[in-house]
């Protein structure tokens, strides 16, 4: 069965000036939030359906400020209550700064296979905009290091349309990395986010925003360089040599249950949402106590139409109509076909083996477009 444990670390060194992802810089307090993970994990266990579990992310904050022996007592936990087929795929969030020799045999040794490394820029000054823990040179080091160390499966992180930079700065990152020719790339926009030292500058005028104009000439070279260098893309910001697509963020997209252990995570299973507090200390005292660290709701059919559309079409697997019908009703699938059909007309989707996707150009508007389709209740 296709399901997934995901394990997300509340903790980094640094706070990026972008990032609004659930995270702590105060380490002192790692000892007993790991504690209460690992509490938790013995708790959620049943959330699946089954035991059977073919990926394990770690993803964060940033995972890779573990030492070995904290990586290898969650994994250790998982291996007790759930069963791991041979080929489960095992990813950790890494920064550069923290991938020593040492520490990638370490990981290599416990079963990681795949690294998931957050290089997001090759350039000294963008880094140092966005309070990155590490420099240029680290970023280079890390993908080396980590395939010299014998790690097939890399993903690297980018992150464009960063305001003051231009065309040939984009061109620059991504000559660098497909240099280094990592098996996964995830390129990212630049958003802004209000709560964030970066979406706080923007309010205040301090910082401009990229302009859409230059987002659109960002993404439109990162698909046509990705395309030549043998990468598919098959979702809004991944792309993959062939056979190298992430099998657990893809569980997200087709809708395959997996369970979120830690402070803001998420699961689901079919029908079932569950979302765990955003708070550290809330979450180790209310798991110390006994008391319910998470809210959940049972999805209305509305509601999985809704999240069905919004998912399958960011990526390249699309929808089916015949899906549609036998899930939602004949009327849902008409309703939604009529849009498409314009939408064909427009050239934002194709049609072919009876699915529906939109088109590597209509992505840039996804969010837009998708929201069309959006219902508000079934059609009977």
């Amino acid at each position: 069965m296709k399901q997934g444990i995901y394990i997300h670390i509340p903790f980094c060194r640094k706070a990026c000036h972008y990032c609004n992802f659930h995270f702590s810089t105060l380490l002192k307090y790692q000892k007993p939030v790991l504690k209460a993970m690992l509490s938790e994990l013995e708790f959620q266990k049943d959330f699946l359906k089954s035991p059977d579990i073919d990926t394990i992310y770690f993803g964060g904050g940033t995972p890779s400020i573990l030492s070995l022996e904290e990586l290898e007592a969650f994994l250790s936990k998982i291996r007790q209550s759930f069963l791991l087929n041979p080929n489960t795929e095992i990813t950790l969030e890494a920064n550069p700064d923290d991938l020593t020799k040492s520490y990638l045999q370490g990981l290599q040794q416990m079963g990681i296979n795949r690294l998931s490394i957050g290089i997001q820029s090759f350039d000294d000054k963008v880094l140092k905009w966005m309070n990155r823990s590490h420099d240029a040179r680290q970023a280079k080091q890390a993908l080396e290091l980590a395939s010299m160390a014998g790690f097939e499966n890399l993903n690297a992180d980018l992150i464009y349309g960063i305001p003051g930079t231009g065309k040939n700065y984009w061109a620059k990152q991504l000559s660098t990395l497909l240099r280094l020719k990592p098996a996964h790339i995830s390129a990212y926009a630049l958003t802004v986010e209000p709560q964030t030292v970066l979406g706080k500058r923007v309010k205040r005028h301090s910082q401009k925003e990229a302009a859409d104009e230059q987002i659109a000439t960002d993404y439109e070279l990162l698909c046509q360089m990705t395309r030549h260098a043998n990468y598919r893309h098959y979702e809004i910001s991944n792309f993959a040599l062939p056979g190298c697509e992430s099998v657990h963020n893809s569980k997200y997209w087709k809708a395959e249950p997996y369970l979120g252990i830690g402070p803001g995570a998420h699961s689901f299973r079919p029908g079932l949402r569950q979302w765990n507090i955003a708070n550290n200390n809330l979450y180790v005292n209310k798991i110390k106590a006994g008391e319910s660290w998470y809210e959940g709701e049972t999805l209305s059919k509305m509601q999985q139409l809704n999240e069905y559309l919004m998912t399958r079409l960011r990526t390249r697997y699309g929808i089916h109509p015949v899906f549609i019908a036998n899930t939602w009703g004949l009327a849902e699938k008409n309703r939604i076909i009529n849009i498409l059909k314009e939408w064909l007309r427009q050239g934002l989707v194709q049609k072919d083996s009876s699915y529906w996707r939109l088109n590597e150009k209509a992505w840039l508007i996804a969010d837009r477009l998708i929201s069309d389709l959006f219902t508000d209740e079934i059609q009977e």
